[in-house]
């Protein structure tokens, strides 16, 4: 039964996606001063705390403080041109409102602290994968997807060093937590039965790192260079199935077999990444900001899930519960970003920039957990310091997509679904930094 596994396998896949600033699995929302300039110059500017992140050499430019903030985000989702159909042609019954991703919040707190003139500590917390998405109960796709509740949140200590006054390093192990819960549902229709619900749960603990130089090239140029590394789980959970039958008795005694919860695990990689920026100080007023990321994600090539002690039923169901392989195809990206900040008075700072994030998915291979497209942002911020030992950030960010498409074939317990999908986004950040 391929669905189950495929909701097992979603629990970590998906975890990363939703419609958050970043495309693919990743999400950026662990900055809002970085927020307003779409993350431009994220790796080459140590603006506050949140550097330890952004790049942990950075905390080798700051004193003793504090910064903690979220990211309020709001999605659009609409669907269109839908084909959903059993595997023996006949329509799946349903709608297609594509609201499914509710309101959300990403927050975020980093603490920085010298040790002497050239030791920094800093201890950072924040979610690079979210999740939470949920269809209406009706949706034609629910085959593929019914709801996702997934997070990571990642807890990393840091340690920053001054080599010289114009070049610094830094390191930071990661230790990564991810939970979840998928639903989605199996057909019988074609067995004379109804729908039956799946239900997974699953988590695990991995750890990682992050590593960052930055270096004054000139009196006016900074460059910065972080390197996040790849993270490797194991996840151990269960899957249930419940509700399965039909009202034929033949196709029942069968059926009712999937009935039941089943131990499940799936290894799992999520991508390294390297971002490379610049920052150019090109007067008093104005600071412009350049930079690239290129992330991995051609490690999702194909997943295997195992669960064990699934039931061996007659064709064309059979035992495709014990282990299955689901092909990613997903390819490599370079993301850019470019912006700029104008110090409008010793107050007050103002920030737009603009990214583009293509996406590391092609039509062939998209899901309806993960039917993201090649993205485009625009933000704005602002920075306002009432006093030398505060400051306030806020941003605003608007995310764009090209449209695309789901084609997703059906089986004998899985409607198919193919449809269009126009996805946009909102976003507001704020972010306080308190020194001391």
């Amino acid at each position: 039964m391929k669905t189950i596994k495929l909701t097992l396998l979603a629990l970590a896949v998906s975890s990363a996606s939703g419609y958050a600033l970043a495309n693919g699995l990743a999400i950026n929302e662990q900055s809002v001063s970085g927020m307003g300039t779409s993350f431009a110059g994220r790796s080459s500017s140590a603006q506050d705390a949140s550097t330890i992140y952004g790049n942990p050499a950075g905390m080798s430019r700051l004193g003793r403080e504090v910064s903690v903030g979220g990211a309020y985000i709001h999605a659009k989702v609409d669907i269109k041109d839908v084909n959903a159909r059993y595997a023996n042609g006949q329509q799946v019954p349903g709608s297609n409102d594509g609201d499914m991703v509710p309101n959300s919040v990403v927050p975020f707190g980093y603490f920085v602290t010298p040790v002497d003139d050239r030791l920094h500590f800093g201890l950072g917390v924040y979610v690079p994968y979210a999740l939470i998405s949920n269809y209406e109960h009706a949706f034609q796709g629910r085959y593929q997807g019914q709801a996702s509740k997934v997070e990571v949140i990642t807890v990393q200590p840091t340690v920053s060093y001054k080599i010289t006054d114009k070049v610094s390093v830094g390191f930071g192990p990661t230790i990564n937590r991810i939970e979840g819960k998928l639903n989605s549902n199996l057909s019988a229709g074609a067995f004379g039965g109804g729908d039956a619900q799946v239900k997974v749960e699953g988590d695990d603990t991995a750890y990682g790192y992050n590593v960052g130089v930055l270096a004054d090239l000139t009196d006016d140029l900074t460059f910065g260079l972080t390197y996040h590394s790849k993270v490797s789980y194991k996840l151990k959970g269960h899957t249930e199935v419940s509700g399965a039958g039909s009202a034929v008795p033949a196709f029942n005694s069968i059926l009712s077999r999937l009935n039941g919860k089943y131990d499940g695990g799936l290894d799992l990689t999520l991508p390294e990444s390297t971002d490379a920026s610049f920052t150019y100080r090109l007067n008093n007023d104005w600071t412009l900001y350049a930079g690239a990321t290129w992330t991995r994600w051609s490690r999702l090539d194909a997943i295997t899930v195992e669960n064990e002690g699934t039931p061996s039923l007659p064709a064309p169901i059979g035992n495709r519960l014990g282990e299955i392989t689901e092909e990613f195809n997903w390819k490599d990206t370079w993301s850019y970003a470019v912006g700029a900040a104008y110090q409008l008075n010793p107050q007050w700072v103002l920030r737009a920039g603009m990214a583009l994030d293509p996406s590391p998915v092609d039509n062939a291979d998209r899901n309806v957990r993960v039917p993201v497209g090649d993205r485009k942002t625009f933000s704005l911020g602002a920075g306002w310091s009432p006093t030398k030992e505060m400051t306030i950030d806020v941003a605003y960010a608007y995310l764009w997509e090209d449209n695309v498409k789901v084609n997703r074939a059906p089986d004998a317990l899985r409607g198919g679904y193919n449809a269009k999908y126009d996805n946009s986004a909102h976003g507001l950040g704020a972010q306080l930094t308190y020194r001391f």
